[in-house]
């Protein structure tokens, strides 16, 4: 696999040579420091320009031209990572050696047309498109709620740090949505192809010389280059009390949902050893919590932990029986101490680098997570899959029992304690 970056005057070009594939993926990244304001127009924008455009100003024109590319597969999607806000453009094609010769450059230009194109009139976007995404958006803003694993997961982050990105909710927010009009869409689109930091990812069986050439003579950014910020957040201020929040639901099985903050972590400790920490402990079917608390004493049908690196922020989901709250509590705070004690064998030790590395391993299957590797180098300063590996098999017992002593908890939630229930408490 060969990889070149270009640092073009208004974005980077990364493109990555591979014959794994026979199609070819390409990305168009943008990504500027998130603001909670802007979160629900950025997915509303993504949203219509995906919807149509002024040439195919119809969604059924739309996928029409896209069969007529060989089932070209043009999608968005957004999401925050750290700091950083990103729009993501992602087109996937048929390589033209198994197509016909010119099918890139077809591609190129019906991607040009999405992100320079939008379906505008007199300076106000389509009404039909504008209220059938409206629709959409709304639908679902309102429906996080109807989940109640990803609504417990939202508001422990909003209890933990409501000023946080990491607390931000990814759908949007119903008053902001209601701002919106076709006319300041129009505006802000604008502003966003103008502001945000650009990059583009090209991987597949290609010559790199011809895709830059294409590239750059049909995707032409009228503005400089935004400089790079950083990705990491600055939150990992440890509370002095734990706080505990229950509130009630009608759903059937309670949600547990507990953060805790990471602090003073090392760049080793934060990119290397945490993986293998959060694998020990409930980041796979082998982990402590999975084997003690769920299996061993089936007190929960579900316990899993995650990491955010970027916001210093480790959390534990658990899907459980509101009467086994203080029974689950102290469990998971059993196997937290008996992290910080040491008590990890060698056993779990190994198969947690095993996981790790047959991950990484699944990763180089997939045209999209490769490019997220390569992101990753160049915006977040990791090291490429082998010298991960690498670094991976030296971890210690002792490496992760000192990162395990910089775990602390900030906030403990349930959702689904009934009010007769809540008065027992």
């Amino acid at each position: 696999m060969d990889y070149i970056k270009k640092e073009l005057p208004s974005y980077n070009l990364h493109m990555i040579k591979t014959n794994k594939f026979k199609t070819t993926s390409i990305e168009v990244l943008f990504s500027k420091d998130i603001k909670k304001e802007e979160i629900t127009i950025t997915n509303f924008l993504a949203s219509i320009m995906n919807y149509s455009t002024k040439i195919h100003n119809q969604t059924w024109r739309l996928a029409q031209r896209a069969e007529e590319l060989y089932a070209a597969r043009l999608i968005f999607n957004n999401y925050r990572l750290g700091n950083q806000y990103i729009t993501d453009f992602t087109m996937k094609i048929l390589n033209d050696k198994y197509a016909e010769e010119g099918l890139f450059s077809d591609c190129i230009d019906f991607l040009k047309e999405e992100l320079f194109y939008p379906n505008v009139d007199n300076g106000l976007f389509d009404k039909k498109s504008f209220d059938v995404v409206m629709n959409d958006e709304k639908t679902q803003i309102e429906r996080l709620k109807e989940d109640p694993r990803k609504y417990s997961m939202m508001r422990l982050f909003e209890l933990t740090d409501d000023k946080a990105e990491f607390s931000f909710n990814p759908k949007g927010y119903l008053e902001d949505l209601n701002k919106i009009n076709r006319d300041n869409l129009f505006k802000y689109y604008k502003e966003f192809i103008k502001c945000n930091k650009i990059d583009i990812f090209v991987i597949g069986d290609i010559d790199f010389d011809y895709v830059e050439k294409v590239i750059t003579e049909k995707l032409v950014f009228n503005e400089k280059r935004v400089k790079d910020s950083s990705f990491m957040t600055k939150k990992d201020k440890v509370r002095k009390k734990v706080q505990e929040v229950i509130e009630s639901d009608n759903t059937n099985q309670a949600k547990l949902s507990i953060a805790y903050r990471l602090r003073d972590l090392t760049e080793y400790e934060r990119d290397y050893v945490l993986s293998l920490y959060n694998i020990i402990l409930g980041g796979s079917a082998d982990s402590k919590f999975f084997k003690n608390i769920r299996e061993k004493f089936s007190l929960c049908y579900y316990i899993s932990s995650t990491t955010y690196r970027l916001d210093n922020l480790l959390t534990v989901s658990s899907g459980i029986t509101k009467d086994n709250f203080d029974k689950v509590k102290t469990l998971i705070d059993k196997e937290m101490n008996d992290m910080k004690k040491g008590k990890i064998s060698d056993e779990e030790l190994n198969k947690a680098k095993e996981y790790y590395v047959s991950t990484l391993d699944e990763m180089l299957d997939n045209p999209s997570q490769i490019i997220g590797i390569y992101f990753s180098i160049d915006k977040i300063g990791l090291a490429d899959i082998e010298k991960r590996k690498e670094i991976i098999k030296k971890i210690t017992i002792d490496d992760i029992v000192k990162l395990s002593n910089k775990v602390y908890l900030d906030t403990i939630y349930l959702l689904g304690g009934d009010s007769k229930w809540l008065q027992k408490k």
